[in-house]
């Protein structure tokens, strides 16, 4: 091993250490929380029992994860809450520094020390990993699991790419937007692989149910997911663009006007992007930071904390920083600090909330997906 990558290893080592650390001084909190966890617990028990899992009784707090999840998730349910809570959160922490370890290995080379993009990224992402963290979230778990699988991919492990991938819809179903990634890549056995584990995936909860009863779990799945979406586009948190454009145009035409034609100016430079990956030597970093971005602004429920899953996004706009043109490139700082620093604490109540009904945040995703499609453009990564 070369002395450079030892010096890489080393530096990314100490850099996540110290973040895993603070991570678990703060944790005797945050444990008392985890609400979201909460449903992951319940729904793991109900089934244990084989018993219904989408129940309208539970509110806000509707489990809405495929049942396959819930299945899975079973040996959890034979610890106490208390217990679970904080295996899970411990689990979250080390997740955390794994997502911040490959995201350095996705890059295709460094630009800046490995220490120096594991700390910016972390504090240009904390806010979004606090909360996460305190509500007992899933994403940093998908967010590792994608980041794994496209590092396999880049490696030619195709079967374990895809069946990571599949996994990862599993934990977020919108992880299915990886699958036309790989169609568009031509790699089949990859591809193949996804679905073959997502269909396995799908049938798994008959084991339990039974063929009707898992019938039954996915019909209801897919109505709980359909019927509870609506409301969450006039929270504040929400930075989809559905919710983005309601706040400005309300909820008739010209918002939905306005949303397709912005998801039809991102799929576009998307695809832009794809057709010129054979000009780089090393594609799968900025595509897959492109699909990150891409799912907290598509999905209608779209909480701003979901955004965490960008991590490798946002370490490769500040390793390819300086290689953006000058406009692009204050823009991207300036996106990137006020993600970071638009904290509730600093701006208060009526604050906060002001700034939030412009949606920002949403645009300084956009500001970071036009940044990478033109990284891309200028052949960069």
């Amino acid at each position: 091993m070369s002395v450079t990558r030892v010096r890489v290893r080393t530096q990314v080592l100490l850099a996540v250490a110290t973040l895993v650390a603070l991570g678990w001084l703060f944790g005797g909190r945050v444990v008392r929380k985890m609400p979201d966890f909460e449903v992951y617990w319940t729904a793991a028990s109900r089934a244990a029992r084989a018993e219904p899992l989408y129940r309208v009784e539970d509110g806000h707090y509707q489990f809405k994860y495929l049942p396959a999840f819930a299945v899975i998730a079973r040996p959890m349910a034979r610890l106490s809450l208390p217990a679970a809570k904080t295996l899970w959160f411990g689990t979250s922490v080390l997740l955390l520094g794994a997502l911040l370890w490959l995201g350095v290995l996705m890059l295709p080379e460094l630009r800046l020390s490995a220490a120096t993009l594991v700390i910016v990224a972390f504090i240009a992402m904390a806010k979004f990993y606090a909360h996460e963290l305190v509500l007992g979230q899933a994403n940093l778990l998908f967010a590792a699991i994608v980041a794994a699988a496209v590092l396999l991919r880049e490696r030619e492990r195709e079967g374990v790419a895809g069946a990571l991938l599949a996994l990862a819809v599993v934990v977020k179903p919108y992880a299915a937007l990886f699958a036309p990634w790989l169609a568009v890549e031509r790699r089949r056995i990859a591809l193949t692989a996804m679905l073959v584990t997502l269909a396995a995936a799908l049938l798994l909860p008959a084991l339990v149910y039974g063929w009707n009863g898992n019938i039954a779990l996915l019909e209801a799945w897919w109505n709980t997911v359909t019927t509870t979406t609506a409301p969450n586009l006039g929270n504040q948190d929400n930075v989809s663009i559905a919710a983005m454009t309601a706040r400005w145009f309300g909820s008739g035409l010209a918002a939905r006007v306005a949303t397709v034609a912005i998801v039809v100016v991102l799929a576009i430079g998307t695809i832009e992007a794809m057709i010129r990956r054979t000009a780089v030597r090393s594609p799968h970093a900025l595509e897959a930071g492109v699909l990150l971005l891409l799912i907290p602004l598509l999905t209608p429920q779209g909480w701003d904390y979901v955004l965490l899953i960008a991590t490798p996004a946002v370490m490769l706009l500040v390793n390819y920083l300086g290689e953006l043109p000058g406009v692009l490139r204050v823009t991207t700082a300036v996106a990137i600090a006020v993600t970071a620093f638009s904290l509730y604490d600093l701006l208060g109540r009526a604050g906060y909330t002001a700034f939030m009904s412009w949606s920002p945040i949403t645009l300084c995703a956009l500001a970071e997906v036009a940044a990478l499609i033109a990284l891309r453009a200028r052949r960069i990564a």
